[in-house]
């Protein structure tokens, strides 16, 4: 009989441990638990380009008020009917790019003649654009054109959709954006 070296080896460990008296059922009967047994599954979109591949976000944490959960995991979505369940090299870092150390969590600001970035809040952010976007709006305002014909346009702006923006979010999108005149728009993605 011609003896392998890896036929060799589960031999003697198997044989070893039931002649040492081990007993094995316990060891066979015990499961090793998955990291994602305990965690929340949301799923999202991939942020990185126009492909919008679906993603499963797994966290982490007991979703108390005031606590935060952590990212854990992030794999495809196999129902997604855009990626089925795979991913790109970029996607599949999310996890990283999310739970980075250097990642930025609140807006900031460089104003004018300075060199560095300050830290704002988010009504003062909120409140930076809405004024930024009122006074480009009256500043490049086009009533008419070289024809005489009443167009209302603002040529100082456009607007484009992100990649994770659905059909209908773009479209209120662009109803708002319209509204303001903006001829120039449109979308990274078609989800």
């Amino acid at each position: 009989m011609e003896l392998s070296r890896r036929g060799f080896l589960k031999a003697t460990t198997i044989g070893g441990a039931i002649a040492l008296g081990f007993d094995l059922t316990k060891a066979r009967a015990e499961m090793r638990e998955f990291k994602i047994s305990r965690t929340t599954e949301t799923r999202s979109i991939c942020p990185y380009c126009a492909v919008s591949c679906g993603v499963i976000i797994h966290t982490l944490g007991d979703r108390s008020k005031n606590a935060t959960s952590s990212v854990v995991h992030i794999e495809g979505d196999p129902d997604h009917p855009i990626s089925r369940g795979s991913l790109c090299p970029k996607g599949i870092t999310l996890k990283d790019d999310i739970n980075n150390k250097n990642r930025l969590t609140a807006p900031r600001v460089r104003r004018p003649g300075s060199d560095r970035w300050e830290e704002i809040s988010w009504n003062d952010a909120v409140a930076g654009i809405a004024r930024h976007i009122k006074d480009t709006r009256d500043r490049c305002f086009v009533a008419k054109n070289a024809a005489g014909q009443v167009v209302n346009r603002n040529p100082g702006m456009a607007m484009i959709g992100g990649c994770t923006d659905t059909n209908e979010f773009n479209f209120l999108q662009w109803k708002a954006i319209t509204g303001l005149g903006v001829p120039y728009r449109d979308t990274q993605a078609r989800v």
